[in-house]
């Protein structure tokens, strides 16, 4: 009845949201004889991976107490022995040497336990009067480190297929090997050392309950949670901290294996620091430190620094390699990356991009040296006022295009022109106005008007996108001269490039028609006065439900689509991105919704438009290339359902390209079948 019962508690709520299991599951109750581990010192418990679960390293890994119940060693209630003598430091003994033929007994098992179910293995064993009885297997949870590692290591040792092995790594997962790790050279405070029990390194404020930790992160600060040892009570505070840091329990504690399972950092056992719940501090080598304090973990080396440690790139190792290769010959999805900068498009080569999805240009003009010129554009009373500043703008704007296109050395690149509502670039505190009044030479009278003139009630639906280039179509000339001419200086310099000019929320074929002939006839224009041609794309974003159902008649002004899903999911179900947050997730825990449909796209909604914006646009226009750029383009299950709907390509932040190149080989090994 307990265990029935536990299916609703608010933890199993939480872990089920986590991982996207849907409540109609239900859960099973198992029951078996009990064994006692707590009888004596002929009698102990332990837990054990069939490999190392941080590292992959193909070596027996567990843990132990002698007289003792499952329990202590799974909450961390006392800090357990290691399981081989290798493993065993000074006064510690290990089982192996404490009861030798259990040991020997276990090694055969566990052998036999990985060869049957060909995956590490996490088991669960006690002893009763020397006797070995086990208690339960089931499939480790480990860090994406030593999931690599592992699969690559079975397809070696003909366990498992390529395929098999691909499967068997969470994209999500791929995550914590993309991030920053502590620079083990820089200057540093060491408060502690405890169990390198989920690597990374991670920076934070400390709080000492899930409560807080939660709250916290509602304010945007980063946190540590720090606790003696935590309980599956402490799983929502674990979701939402950086780092997590126990005083006590061991590398098979609840708060190592479920860090380990998120990809979280985590430092375990860490003895000799004092935490105080009451007085909300933690105390270790005459250091005091209380809530709020700034601390740093390093989860590979189990170190705890006093303040925040400098950071270095992440290096990929040969594993993460090889199964990167084994995704790309097998998905058919193509994967580009969202990026702004040339930094960016750098970061996202470098993880395996195969082009820009989405460039967007507004992030262009908010640099400091730029700004003033953009607000001279919007403040101008005539066309000729605009396009004087405008003129200004394009060196600044054709620069920025010449990076991404030398970035991404002969890659695609998609560039959406002008989205945002021209407000967004204003002043609206009394004193930058009055600042920007004196440097634009106005007065802040004027200024003020502008503003005012510009507010809208609702500017995400308001005048925004292609709807500015109909009133204001010298913006995109502009913006379409400078991709002209920035394409041009490439080519001449040797590269091969075919610029992609997206033209963002379009929700009429008469928009496309009229700013796709303008586009075209700056881009022509350019390509006579430079005496060089080149091909080049204009499309269209597929953000509005009407798009998506007039699809057939706007590809015939568009050579391809890309589906922006966060508007198109906000369209469609009436929902503010910005300001859904306060409600979705009591959508989600009731059960009303299956995940936020801004993290996961909504495949009974806005998946039904996109399939028929799909099967529009192929009709007229066969060859039409079509992409995704939202945010959904990163998500593994939005990668499954783009793949069944014949997209092209994905498109998602750099950090997140190693994640789209694994789910969508899985999104075609799942499709097609797996060869065993």
């Amino acid at each position: 009845g307990a265990v029935f019962k536990s299916w609703n508690s608010s933890r199993a709520i939480t872990y089920r949201n986590l991982h996207g299991y849907p409540s109609s599951w239900g859960t099973a109750v198992n029951i078996q004889s009990m064994v006692f581990g707590n009888m004596g010192e002929d009698c102990a418990t332990g837990v054990a991976f069939t490999r190392n679960p941080s590292t992959g390293e193909r070596k027996f890994f567990g843990e132990f107490l002698v007289n003792a119940q499952g329990e202590d060693v799974v909450a961390g209630l006392r800090t357990p022995n290691p399981i081989t003598k290798v493993d065993a430091t000074g006064a510690v003994k290990s089982l192996e040497e404490v009861m030798p033929k259990a040991f020997s007994d276990l090694v055969e098992v566990y052998k036999k336990l990985e060869k049957h179910y060909r995956d590490m293995q996490d088991i669960e064993f006690t002893i009763e009067k020397n006797k070995l009885w086990m208690l339960q297997t089931r499939n480790g949870k480990r860090t994406a480190k030593a999931a690599l590692r592992i699969a690559c290591e079975m397809i070696d040792e003909k366990l498992i297929s390529a395929d098999e092995a691909l499967l068997r790594v969470s994209p999500q997962s791929l995550d914590q090997l993309l991030h920053p790790t502590l620079d083990h050279k820089a200057e540093k405070t060491l408060l502690a050392k405890g169990l390198p029990a989920s690597p990374g390194g991670s920076t934070g404020q400390i709080v000492f309950s899930s409560e807080e930790a939660v709250e916290w992160a509602e304010q945007g600060k980063k946190t540590i949670l720090v606790r003696i040892e935590t309980s599956p009570e402490d799983i929502e505070g674990m979701v939402k901290a950086q780092g997590v840091l126990t005083t006590r329990g061991g590398m098979t504690s609840h708060a190592a294996v479920v860090a380990r399972g998120m990809g979280k950092c985590c430092v375990a056992g860490c003895g000799d620091i004092d935490v105080d719940y009451r007085k909300k501090e933690m105390r270790v080598k005459g250091y005091v430190l209380k809530e709020g304090d700034q601390i740093t973990l390093d989860g590979s080396t189990g170190e705890v620094f006093l303040g925040e440690v400098k950071t270095i790139e992440p290096k990929l190792d040969e594993y993460f390699t090889r199964l990167m290769e084994m995704a790309d010959k097998k998905r058919k999805l193509g994967v580009r990356a969202n990026a702004d900068t040339p930094q960016d498009a750098q970061v996202a080569r470098k993880f395996g991009a195969e082009g820009i999805g989405l460039c967007r240009t507004e992030h262009m003009f908010f640099g400091a040296d730029r700004i003033d010129v953009m607000r001279q554009m919007i403040m101008s009373e005539t066309t000729e006022e605009r396009i004087e500043a405008l003129e200004r703008l394009l060196p600044m704007q054709r620069h920025d295009f010449e990076g991404l296109f030398e970035a991404m050395k002969g890659y695609p690149v998609t560039i959406r022109l002008l989205d945002p509502p021209l407000h967004e670039f204003l002043p609206h505190t009394d004193q930058e106005i009055e600042e920007l009044a004196k440097r634009l030479t106005t007065s802040a009278d004027k200024l003020r008007s502008k503003v005012r003139n510009l507010q809208e009630l609702n500017p995400m639906l308001g005048h925004r996108g292609c709807r500015l280039a109909i009133t204001y179509p010298e913006i995109y000339r502009m913006q379409a001269r400078a991709i002209a001419e920035a394409a041009v200086n490439v080519i001449q310099k040797g590269f091969k490039l075919t610029p992609e000019i997206m033209v963002p929320l379009v929700a009429s074929e008469g928009e496309i028609q009229r700013l796709g002939a303008l586009i075209d006839e700056e881009v022509r224009q350019v390509q006579n006065e430079k005496g060089c041609t080149f091909d080049f794309l204009i499309g269209t974003m597929i953000e509005l439900p009407r798009a998506a159902l007039q699809a057939d008649k706007i590809a015939e002004h568009a050579r391809f689509f890309s589906f922006g899903t966060n508007d198109l999911t906000q369209t469609t179900l009436g929902i503010s991105r910005d300001d859904a947050g306060r409600f979705l997730a009591t959508y989600v825990s009731e059960g009303i919704l299956p995940a936020d449909p801004f993290a996961s796209i909504d495949q009974k909604g806005v998946g039904k438009l996109v399939e028929m914006a799909v099967e529009l646009g192929l009709k007229t226009r066969p060859d039409i290339k079509l992409g995704v750029c939202g945010e959904h383009g990163g998500d593994p299950a939005s990668i499954q359902f783009f793949h069944k709907v014949g997209l092209n390509y994905v498109s998602c932040s750099p950090y997140r390209v190693p994640i789209a190149r694994l789910a969508a080989a899985q999104a075609a090994i799942q499709t097609h079948g797996t060869a065993h």
